[in-house]
């Protein structure tokens, strides 16, 4: 259930309360019987980061976007020939 903040107009008193969607707004203030008004506050859902890239939730499968190639451990030196003494 979401939390909606009030503000009394009379005594400035603030308060957060947890209401159902289907619930009906509060109008009258719990210190002073004065009148209400509902606060309205930025939105709960913030996307913070360097950014959301179409494939951060797919699988694999179904990605346009072709996987880096695997980098293969360079093949040893072959030792020199010895010499004949």
């Amino acid at each position: 259930m979401p939390t909606y903040a009030y503000a009394c107009k009379d005594c400035s008193h603030a308060f957060e309360i947890v209401q159902s969607f289907t619930d009906s707004s509060l109008t009258s203030c719990p210190e002073c019987e004065g009148t209400l008004r509902k606060k309205f506050n930025s939105v709960g859902v913030v996307f913070k980061g360097s950014g959301f890239y179409r494939t951060d939730s797919r699988d694999t499968k179904g990605s346009t976007v072709a996987p880096a190639p695997a980098s293969t451990p360079a093949a040893p030196a072959a030792p020199a020939p010895a010499a004949a003494s």
